[in-house]
Protein backbone atom coordinates (compact mmCIF):
# COMPACT_ATOMS: atom_id res chain seq x y z
CA UNK A 1 0.00 0.00 0.00
CA UNK A 2 1.20 3.40 -1.09
CA UNK A 3 0.28 6.77 0.65
CA UNK A 4 0.16 10.32 -1.39
CA UNK A 5 3.38 12.22 -0.92
CA UNK A 6 3.25 15.02 1.30
CA UNK A 7 2.80 18.52 -0.35
CA UNK A 8 6.62 20.17 0.25
CA UNK A 9 9.42 22.01 -1.50
CA UNK A 10 10.89 18.94 -2.31
CA UNK A 11 8.25 17.36 -4.20
CA UNK A 12 7.44 20.42 -6.22
CA UNK A 13 11.07 21.14 -6.76
CA UNK A 14 11.49 17.65 -7.89
CA UNK A 15 8.91 18.10 -10.01
CA UNK A 16 10.28 21.04 -11.76
CA UNK A 17 13.63 19.86 -11.99
CA UNK A 18 12.45 16.53 -14.05
CA UNK A 19 10.42 19.53 -16.27
CA UNK A 20 13.12 21.47 -16.48
CA UNK A 21 15.72 18.71 -17.70
CA UNK A 22 13.32 17.42 -20.05
CA UNK A 23 13.15 20.93 -21.95
CA UNK A 24 17.08 21.58 -21.58
CA UNK A 25 17.28 18.21 -23.94
CA UNK A 26 14.92 19.51 -26.25
CA UNK A 27 16.50 22.46 -26.99
CA UNK A 28 19.82 21.69 -26.46
CA UNK A 29 20.55 21.20 -30.27
CA UNK A 30 19.41 25.25 -30.40
CA UNK A 31 22.12 26.32 -28.39
CA UNK A 32 19.67 28.08 -25.45
CA UNK A 33 20.27 28.27 -22.35
CA UNK A 34 17.10 28.32 -19.57
CA UNK A 35 16.72 31.73 -19.40
CA UNK A 36 16.86 32.44 -23.18
CA UNK A 37 14.08 30.09 -23.35
CA UNK A 38 11.81 32.29 -21.01
CA UNK A 39 12.98 35.57 -21.99
CA UNK A 40 11.86 33.76 -25.83
CA UNK A 41 8.77 33.18 -24.57
CA UNK A 42 8.39 36.65 -23.26
CA UNK A 43 9.27 38.31 -26.37
CA UNK A 44 6.90 35.97 -28.40
CA UNK A 45 3.96 38.43 -28.45
CA UNK A 46 6.19 41.63 -29.91
CA UNK A 47 8.97 43.82 -28.65
CA UNK A 48 9.06 44.57 -24.89
CA UNK A 49 10.35 47.73 -22.67
CA UNK A 50 14.02 46.53 -21.86
CA UNK A 51 13.64 47.56 -18.37
CA UNK A 52 10.03 45.82 -18.42
CA UNK A 53 12.02 42.39 -19.82
CA UNK A 54 14.81 42.99 -16.93
CA UNK A 55 12.00 43.02 -14.30
CA UNK A 56 10.12 40.22 -15.67
CA UNK A 57 12.83 37.63 -15.83
CA UNK A 58 14.53 38.92 -12.31
CA UNK A 59 11.43 38.21 -10.72
CA UNK A 60 10.07 35.12 -12.25
CA UNK A 61 13.88 33.19 -12.42
CA UNK A 62 14.90 34.77 -8.87
CA UNK A 63 18.16 36.20 -10.66
CA UNK A 64 19.46 39.61 -10.56
CA UNK A 65 19.91 41.74 -13.25
CA UNK A 66 23.84 41.15 -14.38
CA UNK A 67 22.51 37.35 -15.02
CA UNK A 68 19.53 38.54 -17.30
CA UNK A 69 21.77 40.80 -19.21
CA UNK A 70 24.05 38.07 -19.79
CA UNK A 71 20.49 35.92 -21.17
CA UNK A 72 20.06 38.73 -23.49
CA UNK A 73 23.32 39.69 -24.99
CA UNK A 74 23.27 35.72 -25.59
CA UNK A 75 20.10 36.01 -27.32
CA UNK A 76 21.49 39.47 -29.27
CA UNK A 77 24.51 37.65 -30.21
CA UNK A 78 23.15 34.95 -31.98
CA UNK A 79 20.92 37.35 -33.72
CA UNK A 80 17.74 35.69 -32.26
CA UNK A 81 16.79 39.67 -30.71
CA UNK A 82 17.71 43.13 -31.41
CA UNK A 83 17.33 46.17 -28.66
CA UNK A 84 16.24 49.06 -30.38
CA UNK A 85 17.21 52.34 -28.54
CA UNK A 86 15.11 54.53 -30.91
CA UNK A 87 12.49 55.38 -28.28
CA UNK A 88 13.08 56.99 -24.56
CA UNK A 89 13.13 52.92 -23.26
CA UNK A 90 14.72 50.48 -25.39
CA UNK A 91 12.97 47.97 -26.92
CA UNK A 92 13.38 44.17 -27.16
CA UNK A 93 12.21 42.05 -30.16
CA UNK A 94 13.00 39.18 -31.94
CA UNK A 95 14.83 38.63 -35.08
CA UNK A 96 12.69 36.43 -37.93
CA UNK A 97 15.70 33.47 -36.50
CA UNK A 98 14.39 34.46 -33.28
CA UNK A 99 10.73 33.91 -33.96
CA UNK A 100 11.89 30.38 -35.84
CA UNK A 101 13.50 29.41 -33.30
CA UNK A 102 10.79 30.83 -30.65
CA UNK A 103 7.88 28.50 -32.48
CA UNK A 104 10.84 25.53 -31.89
CA UNK A 105 10.38 25.92 -28.70
CA UNK A 106 6.78 26.37 -28.38
CA UNK A 107 6.77 22.98 -29.89
CA UNK A 108 9.02 21.44 -27.44
CA UNK A 109 6.83 23.10 -24.94
CA UNK A 110 3.92 21.74 -26.15
CA UNK A 111 5.22 18.12 -26.68
CA UNK A 112 6.77 17.96 -23.27
CA UNK A 113 3.20 19.34 -22.02
CA UNK A 114 0.95 17.07 -23.52
CA UNK A 115 3.15 13.79 -22.76
CA UNK A 116 3.14 14.70 -18.71
CA UNK A 117 0.05 16.73 -18.49
CA UNK A 118 -2.69 15.10 -20.76
CA UNK A 119 -4.05 12.53 -19.17
CA UNK A 120 -4.34 14.59 -15.79
CA UNK A 121 -8.10 15.26 -15.14
CA UNK A 122 -8.64 19.00 -15.95
CA UNK A 123 -10.01 19.45 -12.35
CA UNK A 124 -7.53 17.84 -10.89
CA UNK A 125 -4.77 19.89 -12.52
CA UNK A 126 -6.21 23.07 -11.70
CA UNK A 127 -6.39 22.60 -8.26
CA UNK A 128 -3.02 21.58 -8.54
CA UNK A 129 -1.99 24.93 -10.50
CA UNK A 130 -4.63 27.04 -7.57
CA UNK A 131 -2.34 25.60 -5.38
CA UNK A 132 0.72 26.12 -6.65
CA UNK A 133 0.20 29.63 -7.56
CA UNK A 134 -1.11 30.32 -3.75
CA UNK A 135 2.57 28.78 -2.78
CA UNK A 136 4.52 31.07 -5.32
CA UNK A 137 2.65 34.41 -4.27
CA UNK A 138 3.34 33.28 -0.47
CA UNK A 139 7.02 33.01 -1.06
CA UNK A 140 7.25 35.81 -3.38
CA UNK A 141 5.54 37.90 -0.37
CA UNK A 142 8.03 36.38 1.47
CA UNK A 143 11.26 37.68 -0.60
CA UNK A 144 9.88 40.67 -1.12
CA UNK A 145 9.86 41.37 2.82
CA UNK A 146 13.18 40.01 3.39
CA UNK A 147 16.23 42.88 4.30
CA UNK A 148 18.00 44.31 0.74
Amino acid sequence: MSTAPTLNGQVIGQAHYATRALLDHAVAPLGLSFGQVIALNVLADGAVDQARLVHRLTTTMKIDEAAVHEVLDGLVDADLARVDGGTAEPQVRLTDAGHTTQRRVGAAVADITTRLYGDIPTDEANVAAQVLTLITQRANAELAALPA
